[in-house]
């Protein structure tokens, strides 16, 4: 009672600044909150500071004031056309946590009480001035006492009660929409676990730095992409040392231009190291945007920033890999039929009407020559269609599609006339000759099998523990399962009294607004 009663406090702050912004559009899908919003509309935004924006822009403009934790949130949105549509999530795609620096010698702080020594014992020259700022952290630059040039990234105090208090709350709102059958297919509570999980990353910057060290270890001897070495020697959970970049910008054409670097070419190697990280190795940069991409006067791409990477297992590279085929070729009972093999779509439904659904989405593109493609606007589609037949969120799939949103972007943004699929495209079929061929699946199927025999034991000894059970009365089954079986929800969600309640409270700040403007 005491957790539901913080978190509505906080919903009505939270619903009074969105109001604020007139960036309540996304509690339009949930039933029963009509009244909600019409009250809402009492509460006048700040003349000028929203008008003429678009939706998705005045809810991005809400979120970034509301903090790093929305901040993430929003990002997290980006990814969900599905729910929000292609323009708001187009909008949300944008949003960078660009906030203040916190004070230098705050930085110093927490850099000496990290290392456990002065910090003249572990640099010679440090710059209190950050370079960059974000949610979690504020990078500085530096000099060793052995003379190397590194980069300094500081986590900022504090932040971590910050976003342990944040997502708790999402947490709980995602536990009550939940409770509606509806909404259950999208599996919101999954989703904000992978958002907490992905905060928990960049909370422990071992993680990142460790990221780092395994992207680098996968593009070691590739001179086209390369990642800043770590000072593990100075690195730990709240401070990461890497080597300092000097390059270009990727998003600074004229600077690229004046070095004689060529776009196209910047493009073609953009597209080759995004192949390799998600089709070759599963093991992904998730956060693309041109601030974490510099070129080198080699011309080599260089990334920074490993605090949000993503994974794909095998059997999901290959879903793709099929599926973007699927619809660069025409073939549509492809694309449905590795979305049925893949136990993505349930087998109750129609593979012809799957069929049907997935061509509305790809003839439009058949005849266009491969520059005029958008796969981040086709995956995008494809989404938008899940609710039809029931498919359920995969939520390892939502951060593959904001990084290709990103990759997409920074593609068209160095030359609108390329497009990096359809350089990706022979790497991605003499990928899957090689991967997909006989011996390949046999010796795919016999890893399989030796993994399984692995596992053997631990399920000998799980079915021993189901005898052992059954033997003594029977099987405990959980809460969660208990609630589950009984179908907890409808109309009886615990969820519309706070909603109701949060609705009151914002009317009765909105009549207080108004006598107040009437005075």
């Amino acid at each position: 009672m005491f957790r539901a009663l913080r978190h509505l406090g906080a919903l009505i702050r939270i619903g009074w600044h969105l109001a604020r912004h007139d960036a309540l559009f996304p509690l339009r899908t949930i039933v029963g909150l009509s009244a909600f919003l019409r009250v809402a509309r009492f509460i006048r935004p700040p003349a000028g500071e929203v008008r003429g924006l678009r939706e998705g822009q005045r809810l991005a403009l809400a979120l970034r004031q509301l903090g790093p934790s929305f901040i993430k949130l929003g990002q997290a949105l980006s990814t969900r056309s599905d729910l929000i549509g292609e323009e708001v999530a187009a909008d949300l795609s944008g949003l960078q946590d660009n906030v203040p620096p916190f004070p230098g010698e705050e930085a110093i702080a927490v850099i000496e009480a990290e290392m456990g020594v002065p910090l003249s014992e572990r640099f010679s020259q440090f710059d209190v001035v950050a370079v960059a700022a974000a949610s979690v952290a504020q990078v500085h630059f530096a000099t060793t006492t052995e003379g190397a040039e590194v980069a300094v990234k500081v986590l900022r105090p504090g932040v971590e009660r910050a976003f342990a208090r944040d997502l708790d709350l999402l947490l709980w709102l995602a536990e009550q929409i939940e409770r509606f059958q509806a909404f259950r297919r999208l599996r919101p509570v999954e989703v904000v676990g992978r958002l907490a999980e992905s905060v928990a990353f960049e909370m422990d910057l071992r993680l990142e730095a460790s990221a780092a060290a395994e992207l680098a270890e996968n593009f070691a001897g590739d001179a086209d992409f390369r990642v800043p070495s770590v000072d593990w020697m100075r690195t730990g959970r709240r401070v990461l040392v890497t080597e300092r970049i000097r390059g270009i910008p990727v998003g600074d054409l004229a600077a690229l231009q004046a070095a004689a670097l060529d776009p196209k070419e910047i493009v073609r190697k953009a597209a080759a190291a995004f192949f390799a990280m998600v089709f070759r190795d599963g093991f992904f940069h998730a956060d693309l945007h041109p601030g974490n991409l510099f070129v080198g006067l080699d011309g080599a791409i260089v990334a920074v920033d490993f605090g949000i990477m993503g994974r794909l297992d095998r059997k999901h590279r290959f879903y793709l890999a099929d599926m973007l085929l699927g619809f660069l070729t025409g073939n549509y009972r492809q694309v449905a039929q590795v979305h049925f093999d893949a136990g993505f779509v349930p087998a109750s439904e129609s593979i012809d009407a799957f069929t049907q659904a997935c061509r509305s989405i790809g003839e439009p593109l058949m005849g266009q020559s491969l520059e005029k493609i958008s796969v981040a606007r086709l995956l995008s589609q494809l989404f938008q269609i899940t609710r039809t037949f029931k498919m359920e969120t995969q939520p390892q799939l939502l951060m593959l599609q904001k990084t290709m949103v990103l990759a997409e972007g920074l593609g068209r943004l160095l030359d609108p006339s390329v497009n990096m699929w359809s350089l990706s495209r022979p790497l991605i079929e003499e990928w899957m000759i090689v991967n997909r061929s006989g011996p390949a699946r046999a010796l795919l199927t016999a890893t399989d099998a030796l993994a399984g025999l692995e596992r053997l034991p631990a399920l000998m000894g799980d079915f021993e523990l189901l005898l052992r059970q059954l033997s003594h009365g029977g099987l405990a089954l959980s809460p969660e399962t208990v609630r589950a079986i009984r179908g907890d929800g409808g109309a009886r969600n615990p969820m519309i009294w706070p909603l109701w309640i949060a609705a009151l409270a914002l009317g009765a700040m909105a009549i207080a607004q108004l006598v107040a403007a009437s005075h």
